[in-house]
């Protein structure tokens, strides 16, 4: 099991996370507002946007990061995947997020 990171823009934050969802790419998506402070082509930049905190199956994270790539409007979407403990954490949990994420 994986968690996804990638931040989107407030206004496709609902449809990335609805559709990765709905495509069994995710078992759950949480939207978290936020404010990000970073260099874009030499420019300072800030703006306001939603980190999506993505839930995944290992078997499932390349599949997920291709999709984020065609549905996020930035030219250099946020994907960065960070492994789980899958042994301390949750088992009932890992489980759900494993069968949520089945492409059966």
């Amino acid at each position: 099991m994986h968690v996804v990171l990638c931040n989107a823009p407030p206004e496709r934050a609902d449809e990335i996370a609805r559709t990765l969802v709905e495509e069994r790419l995710a078992a759950c998506v949480n939207l978290l507002p936020v404010r990000s402070v970073y260099r874009w082509k030499g420019e300072l930049q800030q703006d306001a946007e939603v980190t999506l905190l993505i839930k995944v199956s290992t078997e499932r994270v390349a599949a997920l990061g291709q999709r984020l790539r065609a549905l996020h409007p930035y030219e250099l979407p946020e994907i960065v995947v960070l492994d789980v403990d899958a042994e301390r954490s949750l088992a009932e949990y890992v489980a759900w997020v494993r069968s949520e994420c089945s492409s059966d």
